[in-house]
């Protein structure tokens, strides 16, 4: 390995600290680093920036939290760049190092001990009439739902253009297996290993009970309307980036051409992080 980006957490003194101690490291050993605080992409259909990653960069390293992680996937969604977060606290469900093992993880990188996990990704679109008027690659999942509280809100799904029902209550989450630990498993949806191929349905709050969580397969096509006069109905993506949806828009979602590529050591357990992070077996 001969070339690093390094990108960390906006305006915490912490991440910028680790970050420099991460670079310097790296530097000792002859590799190259680009390194650049984050940016801030969050907001409702507001212009997409991204960082401009070197062409020579053979992985990225990102420090801060999983939304961070998130956000700088999208920078690299048209690139087969390998990425390891580093999470300044414990452990996240995708920076899944901490600061105090996170250089131990890096020799074992260098070293060759580490495979390339391939996660599915999703590419969420809004059509209103004959344009799409958005269009997003998604890691988490994309949650349509209302801006006022106590409101219920209707939806018809279709996917691959066959009717399969109509929710009535919160809203609705489509996700991937890597989202599945994310809002999907606070709504009740199952847990999915994140290497899976599919997609998961869930509604939030469902008005009637028997609707429950569906998973299909990765090839599928879901499409969701708005069956009232839309008012405050509002589209968001991986939590961060959102759209407002209007009455017959149309919202798209289908498996995204690229996955994101995991660097993964040896030291790091999908089934730890899941114990740690949801408490399992603690009173």
């Amino acid at each position: 390995m001969r070339h690093v980006s390094l990108i960390y957490k906006r305006m915490r003194p912490e991440a910028a600290r680790l970050a420099h101690q991460i670079a310097e490291w790296f530097q000792r050993r002859k590799i190259q680093v680009f390194i650049v605080e984050n940016i801030d992409n969050s907001g409702v259909c507001r212009s997409y920036e991204k960082i401009d990653i070197p062409s020579e960069t053979e992985a990225v390293v990102v420090v801060g939290g999983d939304g961070t992680f998130l956000s700088v996937a999208r920078f690299i969604e048209e690139r087969a760049i390998p990425i390891i977060g580093v999470n300044l606290g414990g452990l996240g469900f995708l920076t899944e190092i901490n600061a105090e093992t996170c250089f131990a993880e890096f020799e074992k990188i260098l070293a060759g001990d580490f495979e390339i996990e391939e996660r599915m990704a999703l590419r969420v679109s809004v059509r209103r009439g004959d344009q799409e008027i958005f269009s997003h690659r998604v890691l988490n999942d994309a949650v349509i739902n209302k801006a006022a509280l106590a409101r219920i809100i209707d939806l018809h799904a279709t996917i691959n253009g066959h009717f399969l029902t109509h929710y009535r209550g919160d809203g609705l989450i489509i996700c991937t297996p890597t989202g599945s630990t994310a809002y999907n498993v606070s709504a009740g949806g199952p847990i999915i290993f994140p290497t899976a191929r599919v997609v998961i349905l869930t509604p939030i709050c469902p008005f009637t009970l028997a609707n429950r969580a569906i998973v299909f397969p990765a090839e599928v096509m879901v499409s969701v309307e708005v069956a009232e006069p839309a008012s405050d109905v509002t589209l968001t993506c991986d939590g961060q980036v959102g759209c407002p949806i209007r009455d017959l828009d149309q919202v798209n979602v289908t498996a995204a051409p690229n996955p994101l590529r995991l660097i993964k050591t040896s030291g790091v357990n999908h089934f730890d992080i899941l114990r740690t992070k949801l408490k399992w077996g603690q009173q």
